[in-house]
């Protein structure tokens, strides 16, 4: 095995700053193989990523977390892009149902300590269940999301997974993803258009007023905004030199040290 430093990935990340997102998931996959997947859940810039897989024509899996509190509009969206794209989306599951979640721990969501906890639970730990079975995980992480995101790399080690992130939108901007959406008549969540700018847990999201900021939706009822769920390494507290471990011929393949794979 070798390591793999998010410092290693600077030059890289330089590099695919002017590609395409569509480029960037071809180029997972002919590093990463089947050793790829992406993850969603299922909002507007998760589904263009699965449009994008869809119309690149690549064999890569979508990983949707299903914390048993998602709004049914999502889950009816999950299955629409299944079903419409062709794409073969697995889900995971927490290993408590929130009947049995609360009956031990309580209602945890309602306070800021609670909110990590219930959220690691329902969100993080089914992730990192499967840590292993891939090298790599496709998100639709973008700048223009601001707080936390606004800075992040298209490519980042993420530590919990062991796995690079690929953020092929990471330069996006909304008016670009929403023309996207609009001109491939991408299938979305519908209560996005119901006043809802980012969707999770039905427990813990609600619509958002015009002038307000996007995430003031999400646990509304703890503040301040900028509160995350903690699935995506942007959204947490990384440490000074964050590094995985890879197979050594993978790391070469990733640098471009041995391979004729060019973007």
């Amino acid at each position: 095995m070798a390591r793999l430093t998010q410092a290693d990935l600077a030059d890289l990340n330089q590099t695919f700053e002017e590609r395409t997102p569509q480029e960037l998931i071809s180029w997972a996959k002919e590093i990463f193989g089947d050793r790829v997947a992406s993850i969603s859940a299922m909002q507007e810039a998760g589904a263009a990523v699965c449009h994008m897989i869809h119309t690149t024509g690549v064999d890569i899996p979508v990983i949707f977390v299903d914390t048993g509190v998602m709004f049914q509009e999502t889950l009816e969206t999950r299955d629409r892009i299944r079903d419409e794209y062709g794409l073969n989306v697995i889900s995971l599951h927490p290993e408590l149902t929130m009947e049995e979640q609360t009956e031990k721990y309580g209602v945890l969501y309602v306070t800021p300590e609670g909110q990590q906890q219930c959220c690691n639970m329902r969100k993080v730990e089914p992730l990192a269940a499967i840590s292993g079975q891939y090298d790599a995980l496709i998100g639709s992480l973008r700048r223009s999301e601001g707080g936390r995101r606004e800075s992040c790399p298209i490519l980042m080690v993420d530590i919990p997974t062991n796995t690079v992130r690929i953020n092929p939108l990471a330069v996006m901007e909304d008016d670009a993803l929403q023309a996207y959406l609009t001109e491939h008549k991408v299938i979305t969540n519908p209560l996005h258009r119901q006043g809802y700018t980012t969707i999770g847990c039905n427990r813990c999201t609600t619509p958002v007023l015009p002038n307000e900021p996007k995430r003031a939706g999400r646990w509304r009822h703890l503040g301040p905004w900028s509160v995350y769920c903690g699935i995506n390494p942007t959204d947490r507290d990384q440490t000074n030199s964050p590094a995985i471990d890879l197979p050594q011929d993978l790391v070469d393949r990733i640098l471009g040290r041995m391979t004729d794979f060019m973007i």
